[in-house]
């Protein structure tokens, strides 16, 4: 069955957003797109909360957020209790972030990233499994009770 994936950017990310959802598809990924749809200027945290509740909830597994700095789509989807949202520039980072912080949702810089190294980012996320082991306790203590 193909992955869910809830992708969501501001006006900042709006160009990224548009080339990652064109490579999800072409790569058969279920895609729902939570918006903007266009480069007017829009609020970060009414994208990102809606990416980081549908994969919260489980009607998305992964979720993918852009918007300038990547720091306020973060920002705002790690106060949902079951997210742990990445920001990330670099496809190692991508792929270390899944391997040990089994990061959930992860959150693009267009402005400090290249459009080629963020579809490589996104494609580690997207196929990077969470290794446990060691790395479980740590995720667990991530959670607030």
């Amino acid at each position: 069955m193909p992955q869910r994936i809830a992708l969501g950017a501001d006006h900042a990310g709006f160009a990224y957003k548009d080339a990652v959802k064109t490579w999800l598809e072409q790569h058969d990924y279920l895609v729902e797109d939570f918006g903007t749809y266009s480069a007017d200027s829009a609020d970060y945290a009414d994208f990102a909360h809606p990416v980081a509740s549908a994969v919260e909830e489980n009607r998305a597994d992964r979720g993918i957020l852009v918007c300038g700095s990547g720091q306020g789509v973060a920002m705002t989807a790690n106060k949902h209790q079951g997210i742990r949202a990445a920001l990330v520039w670099q496809p190692e980072i991508a792929e270390l972030t899944r391997q040990h912080n089994d990061a959930n949702v992860l959150c693009l810089p267009e402005r400090f990233i290249s459009l080629d190294d963020a579809l490589q980012c996104v494609q580690r996320f997207l196929t990077t499994d969470f290794e446990g082991g060691r790395h479980q306790r740590r995720v667990e203590k991530m959670m607030c009770t």
